[in-house]
């Protein structure tokens, strides 16, 4: 009983934490869904119970298996099986098999159309950490009123609290690692400078 006591209150953070990193409202969810706001709301907060009705719904809407959802006790067999999914263009690769706490994805960001590439990312602000490792390409990170540019082999560290976005920033396509979480080790910022509009 301890243990599925365990299982279900763990659904609502896993809720919030994936609902945040596709990058989506409780709004947007419930339209998709046809599950109320109030509902979901008190899902993810964790005063309403999960349901199979419930879940069936979102486990579809998010793209990730249903054990993943509730965070079903391992099997036994220590592979993950991620299911990469697309959101305004980036393509993500979960790392990580359960969804509260830290999560990994890999991502991959599609070179800019003309005329592009010097536009600015849209920024947004959320609770929590966020860390980059650059694997290949180059990273555009817009951080407040600050831009820096990430190649391969560098990291950023930043609260997810102030502004910020991400573009790619070369010819090929770029591919990082993020991490994001509440807690963790950080790793230290190691990143050139690039010119604002002013300077370009």
């Amino acid at each position: 009983m301890a243990e599925l006591y365990e299982v279900l209150a763990g659904v609502g953070p896993r809720l919030r934490t994936l609902r945040r990193a596709r990058a989506v409202t409780l709004a947007q969810v419930a339209e998709e869904t046809g599950i109320s706001l109030s509902t979901l709301s008190r899902l993810e907060s964790g005063r309403r119970k999960p349901t199979l009705e419930l879940l069936l719904p979102l486990a579809k809407a998010y793209g990730v298996p249903l054990d993943e959802l509730v965070g079903a006790p391992a099997t036994g067999d220590p592979r993950i099986h991620p299911r990469p999914f697309t959101r305004h263009g980036h393509t993500f690769v979960p790392l990580t098999r359960y969804l509260g706490g830290l999560h990994a994805y890999k991502q991959i960001m599609a070179v800019p159309p003309p005329g592009t590439a010097d536009q600015r990312p849209e920024q947004r602000t959320h609770e929590g950490y966020e860390w980059l490792y650059v694997l290949s390409g180059r990273l555009r990170l817009a951080l407040g009123d600050r831009d820096v540019v990430l190649v391969a082999g560098e990291a950023a560290e930043f609260d997810t609290r102030i502004p910020h976005g991400f573009t790619n920033a070369g010819d090929h396509p770029v591919e990082f690692l993020a991490l994001f979480g509440s807690q963790g080790e950080r790793v230290h910022l190691k990143a050139r400078a690039v010119p604002g509009p002013e300077g370009m």
